[in-house]
């Protein structure tokens, strides 16, 4: 929650991930986050890199995610790792998922969305697929973590980049790598004031420029324009 307030502070909501069988989770922290104006989703089931090892586990572990998805109240899918098919994804009772990047040559799996936009994943109908929406920003624990970067200076190139070809700019952050006290940061962590100076920047850069929307929302105006027609 801390991150979710600071972030609130600042006047913005996010879209936050939880893995249903690994760490536990709270319906009360659930509910905060969504008092807040933001939304859950689910992150694989147990993070382990093994989902989409082969399709036989895939489809087993399917059925539980679809049933966190209705316990949870979300349509909302991250893929641990970004480790994804997003073929076998389509048998999740989804609307969108955040499951892949515009292009990063440090992930695991290097097949590259190249598209700083949302995109459908389907069979041409909207009712049997489901909205991509790539992470078009470095993730923290490259930068700070992997990389060792002491500022934003990457973030703000590539987000200006972005705001300059009218795309979307999604970033994937991490709460157990932010420090959120002043004590001095450990091997895997950086300092939640360099997260808080990209909002800031962002708010000072682009005031009345951007707008803050959960992928939910986009996905369900999308829902409503197909219903119409």
């Amino acid at each position: 929650m801390e991150l979710a307030n600071l972030e609130a502070k600042l006047g913005f909501r996010s879209y936050f991930n939880f893995v249903p069988e690994k760490y536990k989770n709270s319906n009360s922290t659930f509910r905060e986050i969504r008092k807040l104006g933001c939304d859950i989703g689910v992150h694989d089931l147990k993070h382990d890199g093994k989902l989409f090892i082969s399709r036989r586990i895939f489809e087993r572990r399917a059925a539980k995610i679809n049933s966190y998805l209705i316990k949870w109240n979300t349509k909302g899918f991250t893929a641990g790792s970004m480790l994804r098919n997003l073929d076998w994804m389509k048998a999740l009772n989804i609307s969108y998922s955040t499951s892949t990047f515009d292009t990063d040559p440090f992930e695991p799996q290097q097949d590259a969305a190249k598209s700083i936009f949302p995109y459908w994943v389907g069979n041409g109908h909207y009712y049997s697929g489901f909205l991509e929406f790539p992470y078009t920003l470095p993730q923290d624990h490259l930068l700070f973590v992997i990389l060792k970067e002491k500022n934003i200076d990457i973030w703000k190139k590539k987000l200006d980049w972005i705001a300059e070809k009218g795309g979307m700019a999604l970033l994937n952050t991490h709460t157990d790598y932010m420090n959120f006290d002043k004590r001095k940061n450990n091997s895997e962590e950086y300092s939640v004031e360099l997260y808080t100076e990209f909002l800031e920047y962002i708010k000072n850069m682009y005031s009345d420029q951007y707008l803050n929307v959960l992928p939910k929302d986009i996905a369900r105006y999308l829902q409503k324009n197909f219903k119409q027609d």
